[in-house]
């Protein structure tokens, strides 16, 4: 077996906790765990931290389906016509060309796990976020970066309120 940086796709691949590309992207953090290249394209699968008051602007993916899992806290998820708190433990699924959303309402930091099928919308959050700095904050975005993101997101099948 071998780790991600080194996995084809005819190899398992092993990322142990704590390891992974970390990037900060719109004052939160991202870790890819399993990217695409690791499965031929087939599935990609993150780590976040959502910071209070952080949650993506409504959305929607036009190429991949995407299922969170949230770990910690919580967060509240607008998935076409519903609206609910996810908690600790529930799972999310978003069929591609679904509107969707989520934003952190508490005040601890949620964590989660989430997956694109198929995969490549991992190369979104590592082009347009920034590598993380171990012991340094996360920065917040300002409107540049969120206009850089917003630019480059079509590219990777994303449609939202400035990109149509």
């Amino acid at each position: 077996m071998s780790t991600q940086q080194s996995a084809s796709p005819e190899q398992p691949a092993i990322v142990p906790a704590g390891e992974g590309e970390t990037i900060w992207f719109d004052g939160n953090v991202y870790t890819v765990k399993i990217s695409g290249r690791a499965t031929n394209g087939a599935l990609s699968v993150l780590e976040s931290s959502i910071l209070p008051g952080c949650g993506p602007p409504p959305h929607v993916h036009t190429e991949s389906d995407e299922v969170f899992h949230v770990l910690s806290g919580q967060l509240e998820f607008q998935v076409g016509d519903s609206r609910f708190t996810g908690r600790a433990g529930d799972y999310v699924f978003v069929p591609h060309g679904t509107p969707h959303c989520f934003k952190n309402l508490g005040v601890h930091v949620a964590h989660t796990i989430f997956a694109y099928t198929p995969a490549g919308f991992e190369e979104f959050f590592l082009e347009s976020g920034q590598p993380a700095v171990p012991s340094a904050p996360v920065p917040q975005w300002g409107p540049e970066e969120f206009a850089k993101a917003v630019a480059i997101a079509p590219r990777f099948g994303w449609e939202g309120p400035s990109t149509k």
